[in-house]
């Protein structure tokens, strides 16, 4: 096994760990940086296939922005465990069941599914000089119309908390 393999087993056990952190922690915030951790595990993840830029728009938008939001909010909602409303024992019954039967399907779906691993010979997969190549000549119109859907949203965000 060589250093490549080992890396990839390492970083998913840290990503399935932390993943079952977020969702057993009783603290929002523990389930957060939790969550930030698996972020930065599957970040290793896209180095080790070769995609650098990938990676590191990873960690800015989901383990910098995202989770900065999160916790934002969740700091804001001030949430007490007195003031939680408990769940019945029918809703968490209808909840596990509902993910158990989630997990079938995924399952079911991934039967037939078959990975193949990126040969070594083309180290150019990931590198930004052909993600701008594509990004700007075959997909140039649905960047720009993402683009100008991502101002009107921030305008309108703007909007709606300005002060009367």
């Amino acid at each position: 096994m060589n250093l490549h393999d080992t890396l990839f087993y390492v970083l998913s056990f840290i990503a399935i760990l932390c993943a079952l952190m977020v969702v057993t922690r009783k603290n929002p915030i523990h389930s957060v940086l939790y969550l930030i951790l698996s972020f930065f595990a599957i970040a290793g993840h896209y180095i080790l296939l070769n995609a650098q830029f990938l990676a590191v728009v990873h960690i800015i938008v989901y383990a910098g922005a995202i989770m900065v939001l999160f916790l934002f909010v969740l700091m804001l909602m001030n949430l007490n465990a007195e003031s939680e409303p408990h769940k019945s024992t029918w809703v968490q019954f209808a909840g596990a069941i509902s993910g158990g039967l989630l997990l079938l399907v995924i399952v079911a779906a991934l039967q037939n599914v078959n990975l193949q691993m990126v040969s070594d010979d083309s180290t150019d997969i990931g590198l930004i000089e052909n993600l701008g190549n594509t990004l700007f000549n075959k997909y140039v119109l649905p960047f720009e119309v993402s683009s100008v859907l991502f101002i009107s949203a921030m305008v309108g965000a703007v909007v709606l908390g300005k002060k009367e």
